[in-house]
């Protein structure tokens, strides 16, 4: 067992990986009643990156874990956690990072998922430093990984021009400085049907009938998780950021998830930030639901909106409810 580190905990690698197959709003006006101005004017989403059939989550975790890994200097035999955040697992069982520990050839890692949805990366990122800190591992590998393109219901135009497929994923390990300053991790289970996917489980297993009433893709209650949403995800940030002994003027940057344009720009405004601090990429990939974090702050660090010694506040929101921020010194 490793000894318990005196050091902060950070990210000392990031890796993405998204599908070549982009579909786009006008790709959706095909499939259901719909407008390329109606999609971009009520949720900013251009396109959306879709994986081919039969394409699992941990194809997408595996790509972006072994970027993650290659930028943090570490071979797969040396790690010891790998956690994947996802609501679209390979199987019911066994969990899907034990298919990734498989496929990475990290025969020495402690394998399991987390099921928090859109905030899943940020509990991963939470647990993992635990687990360091403690010194019951010395490094983790936390992906968050989406094949949202399978529980999507394409005859609902509510829903289905919202989510897209992706994975990203974060090393961490003691650092020197820096590293995670402050974490809030919240849930309220009382609002749990507002955002789910009814049927697969124990409490409507799979049948004709689930099937045939599409129970096995996303059902969203929009302007009731649209409320909560900008309520929660402010208050989550806030609270870290506190907690950190942070104000705004510190953050180089808040990386949201990327739910919704107008939850976000409603969010930033709550939270008092200029517009330059928000990091946006929903256009392009839409909501990834447990990778969007991941994503975000991989592409934030390779166009260079943060770099090293930056402070970034990770914010998220996601069906259970659940929600979570993390402050991190990059």
């Amino acid at each position: 067992m490793a000894k318990p580190s005196k050091k902060p905990v950070g990210i000392t690698g990031l890796g993405m990986y998204v599908p070549s197959r982009v579909l786009t709003n006008h790709d959706v006006e095909r499939l259901v009643d719909t407008s390329d101005e109606w999609i971009t004017s009520r949720t900013g989403i251009k396109r959306r990156r879709i994986v081919k059939p039969g394409t699992p989550a941990s194809d997408l975790a595996v790509r972006a874990g072994r970027k993650a890994l290659r930028a943090a200097g570490l071979r797969p035999e040396d790690v010891e956690l790998i956690i994947v955040a996802t609501i679209t697992p390979d199987t019911p069982m066994p969990s899907t990072a034990c298919f990734v520990q498989t496929k990475l050839g990290a025969s020495r890692a402690i394998c399991f998922d987390i099921g928090a949805a859109c905030s899943g990366f940020l509990y991963g990122l939470v647990t993992a430093e635990q687990y360091i800190a403690g010194g019951i591992v010395r490094n983790a590998l936390v992906i968050g990984a989406e094949v949202l393109s399978c529980v999507t219901d394409w005859t609902d135009r509510s829903t289905c021009p919202l989510f897209g497929d992706g994975a990203g994923a974060a090393v961490l390990q003691p650092v020197r400085s820096g590293g995670i300053l402050a974490s809030y991790l919240g849930a309220d289970g009382s609002l749990s049907d507002k955002l789910c996917i009814p049927a697969g489980g124990s409490r409507q297993p799979a049948s004709r009938e689930t099937v045939d009433r599409r129970l096995h893709t996303l059902k969203m209650h929009g302007n009731e998780v649209f409320k909560h949403a900008v309520r929660i995800m402010a208050e989550a940030g806030r609270r870290a950021m506190h907690d950190a002994k942070l104000g705004c003027a510190d953050i180089a940057l808040v990386i949201p998830h990327q739910a919704n344009l107008r939850i976000i720009n409603a969010v930033r405004e709550r939270m008092g930030l200029p517009t330059e601090k928000v990091f946006l990429n929903v256009a392009k990939y839409g909501n990834v639901s447990a990778a969007s974090t991941a994503m975000g702050l991989c592409e934030a660090v390779q166009r260079k909106r943060v770099v090293k010694g930056d402070i970034v506040v990770l914010v998220a929101f996601g069906a259970g409810f659940t929600w979570g921020s993390v402050v991190i010194r990059l």
